[in-house]
C-alpha cells in the first residue's frame, strides 16, 4: 500500500527503503520490542539442540514464551519451521525456563507458564503468496508481521490474518509434529468462550464487540486463554469475560478516574482475576450496551 505525505495540497509518495540485513530488522525490533509488540526480551541468539532462535521474548500479558525470526530470504516454509520451534520449545521446558531466569534475574517456575499460549513471529519486508496462504487457519500459533522502513524515517509494522472463515489445521494435516505440538498449543477463539447454550450473553458481546472495534482502526482484539481483551498502542484498555448470565467487563483503570454511570463499579484491584483491570462491572441487558460502551471508551481515549 503507497504511503503519501501532503506537501502544498499535494500527495508525494513516500519511497520505501531495503533493509539491508536480516540483523538490521532484528536490531531496531529487539530494541523497541517492548513498543511495538509488548513482549519483554529474554535473549537474542538463543541456540538449543542445534537451532538458533533470533529473538527469544516474553509476553507477561498470556504468561507465555514468543519465538521471533526474522527473514528477508523469501524461500523458507512458514509451517515447517514454526512448528519446529515449537516443538523445540515443548521439548525443552526446562532449558526455556532457566535462561528466562538466569537473564530476567527471575525465579519463574514451570506452572507459572501458560505454554497453550506459545506463540512464534516471522518477521519480513516481503512474504510470498504461498507463505500468506499457509498461515489461513483459524488456530495456527504462527503469526506473519511485514515490516516496511520509509524513507522519512518512519517504519511500519503489519500483522497478516486469516480470514474468519478458515478452518483448522487439526483437520487437514497429518504432520506427526504438527498433531502432537497441536495437542499442547491452541489458538483461542470466541467459541471457547461461549458456550452453545449462552445464546444470549453471545448475542450481547456481538453487539458490543462490533461498537468497541469501531472505535479505531489500529484497536486490536486478543481472545486469550481466559478473556478477551481489546488494545491501542500495546496497551489493553478492556477485557471481557464471558459468562451465562451476561458479560463481565474489565477496565484498565481507577475506579475513581470513571464519570458517573448507571453500572455498578467495582474495585477490584486487590482481588485475583485473570484480566488484568482494576475496575469491573456486569451487565446482562441489551439497554445497557451504551452505558458500557461509554466506560470502555474512557479508558480507549486515555490510551489511543
Amino acid at each position: 500500500m503507497a504511503i503519501f505525505k501532503i506537501e502544498n495540497q499535494h500527495l508525494v509518495p513516500i519511497k520505501e527503503m531495503k533493509f539491508d540485513l536480516e540483523k538490521d530488522i532484528q536490531k531496531t525490533t529487539e530494541e523497541n520490542l517492548e513498543v511495538v509488540f509488548g513482549y519483554a526480551l529474554v535473549r537474542s541468539e538463543f541456540t538449543l539442540n542445534n537451532l538458533r532462535i533470533d529473538t527469544l521474548a516474553y509476553d507477561s500479558e498470556t504468561q507465555a514464551f514468543v519465538i521471533i525470526e526474522y527473514k528477508k530470504d523469501r524461500n523458507f516454509s512458514v509451517i515447517d519451521q514454526g512448528y519446529s520451534y515449537l516443538a523445540l520449545l515443548l521439548n525443552n521446558k526446562a532449558d526455556f525456563i532457566l535462561e528466562y531466569n538466569a537473564r530476567m534475574n527471575d525465579g519463574l517456575k514451570r506452572d507459572d507458564i501458560d505454554w497453550s499460549q506459545s506463540r512464534v513471529l516471522f518477521i519480513s519486508p516481503n512474504f510470498t503468496t504461498h507463505q500468506k496462504g499457509a498461515i489461513d487457519f483459524k488456530d495456527l500459533p504462527i503469526e506473519l508481521w511485514e515490516v516496511k522502513a520509509y524513507e522519512n524515517d518512519t517504519l511500519r509494522y503489519n500483522q497478516l490474518k486469516a480470514a474468519a472463515s478458515s478452518e483448522s489445521i487439526k483437520t487437514v494435516t497429518k504432520d506427526k509434529t504438527i498433531k502432537t505440538v497441536s495437542r499442547e498449543v491452541r489458538e483461542y477463539t470466541l467459541e471457547d468462550h461461549f458456550k452453545t447454550s449462552w445464546q444470549a450473553s453471545r448475542e450481547l458481546f456481538d453487539e458490543l464487540r462490533e461498537k468497541v472495534l469501531d472505535f479505531d482502526s489500529n484497536t486490536k482484539e486478543k481472545i486469550l486463554k481466559h478473556c478477551i481483551a481489546y488494545e491501542i498502542n500495546n496497551r489493553n484498555f478492556a477485557e471481557i469475560v464471558a459468562q451465562k448470565s451476561g458479560l463481565k467487563i474489565y477496565l484498565d483503570d481507577e475506579i475513581q478516574a470513571f464519570k458517573k454511570t448507571k453500572m455498578s463499579l467495582k474495585d477490584c484491584s486487590k482481588v485475583g482475576h485473570w484480566a488484568t483491570g482494576n475496575t469491573v462491572f456486569h451487565f446482562s441487558q441489551p439497554e445497557n450496551i451504551d452505558d458500557a460502551v461509554f466506560l470502555i471508551k474512557q479508558v480507549y481515549e486515555k490510551y489511543s
